[in-house]
């Protein structure tokens, strides 16, 4: 065993053994958790710990001895990375086609080597190799410390004389012996997207995947939740939140094995996307995202909330606009007039800019429903003659921000687009064309067609500097997947579901590097995408075109488990009967938007609305870069609640609604205990958000300890007269 230590100001490098031992003890650390993978003599590497971290490093290696489980009847289940063809008999996290036709693989440990890029950071990579065939992989996890998050990926590098087929490439190959687990998945449909399920896991293999191509999140989520010992609670027990990040078909399997242990595999799913390694070359497998935590799916999910906002999502510790929409407001039939007075309706609002949602292009083919147009990003010059640097000009002299809607990764059959480059459409040539809202898919494999859907958003802001925002969306999945450019430069047709993927993040990777901080949407018809990969390039996204307040709370409540609010954009429309209070409350938990007819709201309705967007901006600050606390679930009880506190515990807010439809005198008999206070300090409390004419029926500015809030807990009188109910909490200064 080779053992090389060195430190440098910027690298600190190991491989390690223990002394004394025979094999090779590899720890992966957070502030709280570990996971423990060891070497044995035949250099088998096995994943022997998921755990709490140890306070000796010198334990972890004593931890296997201390199972007993034979190996004879199905192979090596806890193999940190499971080969297929040889000894083991499992699942298998790789399965590939040698050079010379032989399918079997064996993966032995070769070494090991841990950086620390920073004082929170820390990179594990651990070098794989098959004993016969030049085919290594690496194993990477990277940590961050104070969150407890692990992120973890492979790399598979073929040094084989020929080209090495990679039939099944997982980013992560997990084992817990913990005794029972509880997966709590996400299913869905359009309008109905990430709809919980929770299942006790019994032996044999659950498996959670998409193969939709694009828009994958729509009926199955890569996010999910595992609990041990029992169901997930949210303030305590174990739990693992965990999210594949990628943007495409997924695949996530948890296998309960013989041994009643958890055996969990996730990554591109292996469906029609077998990838063909030239010799040479690498692939790298997207990853998987994961924090566990000992104290429930609360703590969990602000662990999972500060890395995103420190380390993941665009600006996540910046700043956001509120916009008002025109969409539900004129769908596809405006022009320069109308559009020039829904500014000043956004300025007599009180937002910070307007966006032009879709029906803006197209003129051979106009853009007037969604039948034609997409792919011909031109002005129509019948709503717009003037063009939109027209709009861009009249929205600033109105006194808001311009932003406007794209789809550029679609093109309708009848558009100019379509009837010059159908060689850039997803399309079986010999089979009748499927459609999906109208629309197909263009092959971003395709380097030409990435080059096209760069510059549609290049050419915009060439012309137009001072645009603010882009709505970026994606509607259709993929029918009859076939790619001309594939097959014209013999590239297998197994390659497309992922080389669209890489197609569509090697634009934003561009996009981004020549406009690092023009905020961007990320909108998919609704929920259809949501992940950690491509929310490197936007700053929000939209989770469900279902804007319904009641539904919303529910949504928004369980999107909540894996984003920080400032991600989940959260807009006010006539969706639903609830009043308009109900509404913005529900919204403004979020990062606030507006789709209304604002010059069709009553008196007291625009009164309440511009008081509503000023209270929000007084404290978005809270809500976005605040603590998350899920106090009151609306799946168990009749009124919802949520608290926000601040990083120093001198504010807090708290929303609470009533969204049973049934009649309820009392929504909140008992008090709602509070959490995340300073229990030392003192805190005046205080209702906000009244609708014009009422009055509280709590007793303003009344003074509270922490220790009192925490524990006794804060009625705030949630009834059928009082549906929704925000109150602001504030340090008493003395």
């Amino acid at each position: 065993m080779k053992s090389i230590s060195f430190i440098s100001p910027f690298l600190l490098g190991l491989i390690f053994s223990f002394p004394g031992q025979s094999q090779t003890t590899i720890a992966v650390e957070t502030a709280t958790y570990a996971i423990v993978l060891q070497a044995d003599k035949e250099n088998m590497l096995s994943t022997v710990y998921c755990g709490n971290k140890l306070d000796a490093p010198a334990d972890y290696n004593g931890i296997a001895e201390t199972s007993r489980y034979p190996q004879g009847n199905a192979g090596i289940y806890n193999n940190a990375y499971t080969p297929a063809g040889t000894w083991n008999l499992s699942e298998p996290a790789i399965q590939v086609t040698h050079a010379d036709g032989n399918h079997s693989l064996d993966l032995k440990y070769v070494s090991h080597l841990i950086t620390k890029p920073d004082a929170n950071t820390s990179l594990t990579a651990i070098t794989l190799q098959d004993p016969v065939y030049k085919l290594t992989v690496q194993l990477f996890y990277k940590t961050w410390n104070k969150e407890n998050v692990i992120e973890q990926w492979t790399e598979i590098s073929n040094k084989e004389q020929g080209p090495v087929v990679l039939q099944k490439y997982a980013s992560a190959n997990l084992y817990f012996s913990n005794k029972d687990f509880y997966l709590t998945s996400f299913q869905g449909e359009y309008l109905k997207e990430l709809q919980p399920m929770e299942e006790k896991l019994l032996q044999g293999t659950r498996t959670i995947d998409s193969k939709l191509g694009t828009r994958a999140m729509l009926l199955a989520s890569p996010n999910f939740m595992v609990s041990f010992g029992g169901p997930a609670k949210e303030n305590s027990g174990t739990v693992m939140l965990g999210q594949l990040a990628w943007s495409g078909n997924f695949k996530l399997d948890f296998e309960v094995d013989s041994y009643k242990n958890l055996r969990l595999i996730t990554g591109i799913n292996p469906y029609e996307a077998a990838y063909t390694l030239q010799p040479g070359k690498s692939f790298k497998t997207p990853s998987l995202v994961y924090t566990l935590s000992n104290t429930g799916t609360g703590e969990a999910s602000r662990q999972l909330h500060n890395w995103a906002r420190k380390y993941r999502l665009l600006d996540g510790q910046g700043e956001r606009l509120t916009l008002l929409n025109n969409w539900e407001a004129t769908y596809f039939d405006f022009d320069e007039n109308k559009l020039s007075g829904l500014f000043k309706d956004a300025k007599k609002l009180g937002v910070d800019m307007f966006l032009l949602d879709d029906g803006w292009f197209g003129n051979r083919y106009p853009r007037n429903n969604d039948n034609a147009g997409l792919g011909d990003w031109q002005e129509n010059v019948k709503k717009l003659p003037h063009g939109i640097g027209y709009l861009v000009k009249e929205a600033k002299a109105a006194g808001v921000k311009f932003g406007i809607w794209i789809e550029p990764e679609m093109v309708n059959p009848q558009s100019d687009l379509y009837e010059k480059h159908l060689d850039w459409v997803i399309r079986q040539p010999q089979r009748p064309e499927k459609y999906y809202r109208n629309q197909l898919v263009l092959d971003l494999s395709n380097p030409e067609v990435q080059n096209f859907v760069f510059g549609i958003v290049d050419d915009l802001f060439t012309k137009n500097p001072e645009l603010a925002f882009v709505k970026w969306d994606c509607n259709a999945v993929i029918y009859n997947a076939y790619s001309a450019y594939l097959n014209k430069n013999k590239i297998p047709q197994t390659h497309l579901y992922t080389e669209y993927v890489k197609g569509l993040y090697s634009v934003l990777e561009r996009i981004r590097a020549k406009y690092p901080k023009v905020p961007m949407m990320l909108c998919s018809g609704g929920g259809g995408r949501a992940d950690y990969e491509i929310l490197k390039y936007f700053t929000e996204f939209w989770p469900s075109d279902n804007t319904e307040p009641i539904e919303r709370i529910f949504l928004q409540w369980d999107y909540s488990y894996f984003f920080p609010s400032i991600a989940i954009d959260c807009h006010v429309t006539d969706w639903g009967k609830q009043p308009i209070k109900f509404r913005v409350d529900v919204a403004s938990m979020g990062k606030l938007g507006f789709d209304i007819v604002a010059a069709k709201l009553s008196e007291n309705d625009l009164a309440f609305c511009q008081q509503a967007i000023k209270n929000y901006n007084s404290f978005k600050d809270i809500v976005w870069h605040g603590d998350q606390y899920r106090l009151l679930s609306p799946y168990e009880n009749t009124a919802a609640a949520i608290e926000y506190v601040s990083e120093d515990k001198s504010s807090a807010l708290l929303f609470s609604y009533l969204h049973s439809n049934r009649f309820v005198i009392n929504a909140t008999e008992r008090p709602i205990q509070l959490k995340g206070l300073d229990a030392a300090k003192k805190y005046a409390v205080k209702e906000i958000n009244l609708y014009p004419g009422t009055k509280s029926t709590l007793e303003d500015g009344k003074i509270y300890s922490g220790d009192f809030l925490m524990n006794v807990g804060l009625n705030p009188d949630v009834n059928y007269g009082r549906t929704s109910v925000i109150i602001q909490i504030n340090e008493v200064v003395k």
